[in-house]
């Protein structure tokens, strides 16, 4: 019986449903407060921006300088993958800001990359 409800639980994740789990146990810095966990699967900016406001009540992708600041703080926070992730911040229609979580690095990217995804809040 056990087993059954395990495939309905998958696909559910997988239709978007389990995308509160990402934010677990927020983490306060400054002022905003940064979701506990990544999102599973990379995405392009376009993607990452809709799946963060679908967590609810102010979940977004953080600024360039709110990015900026979960680097600083990427071993208090944990839990990030190494590579890029997305920013809010544009620089013009086509690019946005990201920055690579293995030397801080920030740059534009073509939204249309695939980045890796954590969201923020103020509070």
């Amino acid at each position: 019986m056990k087993k059954l409800l395990i495939i309905p639980m998958l696909f559910a994740c997988y239709m978007g449903m389990c995308q509160a789990s990402v934010i677990g146990k927020p983490i306060r810095l400054q002022k905003f407060e940064v979701a506990q966990y990544d999102f599973i699967e990379e995405m392009n900016w376009k993607d990452a921006k809709a799946a963060c406001a679908k967590l609810g009540k102010g979940w977004r992708l953080p600024t360039k300088d709110e990015l900026n600041v979960l680097y600083i703080y990427k071993d208090k926070i944990g839990g990030f993958a190494s590579g890029y992730y997305w920013s809010s911040t544009e620089y013009n229609s086509g690019l946005a800001w990201g920055q690579y979580f293995n030397d801080g690095v920030q740059a534009s990217y073509g939204k249309n990359h695939e980045c890796n995804v954590r969201a923020v809040r103020a509070f």
